[in-house]
């Protein structure tokens, strides 16, 4: 989305909101920002149900927390707040549900599964990248999201990381932005590594050919 088209989406999530019609804000808002939301949560969640699940939830919850929003900040930022944090507590509570049980054996059955794709051998790159990224930790998927995919400031980045309630000084905001600069650095680091590391498995296996 263009940034004035997104200026445009954001003053008439506003003025609905002055009128009092949250109802109508939050469609608005889900009409524009949907998309870009649902690619959040499965970002994070990795799994259709959960995610069709979180964004039923997210959307319960923009309708009853949007009346008091205090805008310090733009509705799109907020948003991902609340979406983000939706996704890592199903994400939690899920993992709790299943370590006792079978997690174990689970990553054993998905391993030959991830061999045999063998993600590094796709000619797509934008497969291949995707690949890359699903093995970063959520948290790392999320900065990448927000800053690559969506574009978003660091400082509107910062935002979106810290808990909805959360009131960030400028000085705390600056703090948390350069922290995750820092953070993004190590991530396209690690990224490039896991790239080498996966043309090393490609040529090895093609010498074995």
């Amino acid at each position: 989305m263009e940034p004035s088209a997104r200026q445009e989406l954001e003053q008439r999530i506003h003025d609905c909101c002055k009128r009092g019609d949250t109802g109508s804000a939050v469609q608005v808002a889900l009409e524009g920002y949907g998309p870009e939301f649902m690619r959040l949560l499965g970002s994070i969640l990795h799994d259709r149900e959960q995610t069709r699940d979180a964004y039923s939830i997210l959307t319960e919850n923009l309708l009853r927390d949007l009346p008091t929003f205090r805008w310090e900040c733009s509705f799109r930022t907020w948003a991902y707040q609340v979406a983000r944090h939706i996704a890592y507590r199903m994400a939690s509570s899920q993992a709790a549900r299943e370590e006792p049980v079978s997690l174990g054996a689970l990553r054993d059955e998905a391993q030959p599964e991830r061999s045999l794709a063998k993600p590094w051998l796709q000619s797509n790159v934008k497969a291949r990248f995707r690949e890359l990224r699903e093995q970063l930790s959520p948290h790392e998927q999320t900065i990448l999201l927000l800053r690559v995919d969506q574009r978003l400031s660091w400082y509107d980045v910062a935002r979106s990381m810290s808990n909805p309630e959360e009131v960030l000084s400028q000085e705390a905001l600056e703090r948390k932005a350069a922290v995750l600069r820092q953070q993004f650095q190590r991530i396209k680091a690690r990224l490039r590594e896991l790239a080498r590391q996966a043309e090393m498995l490609s040529s090895g296996e093609n010498a074995s050919l």
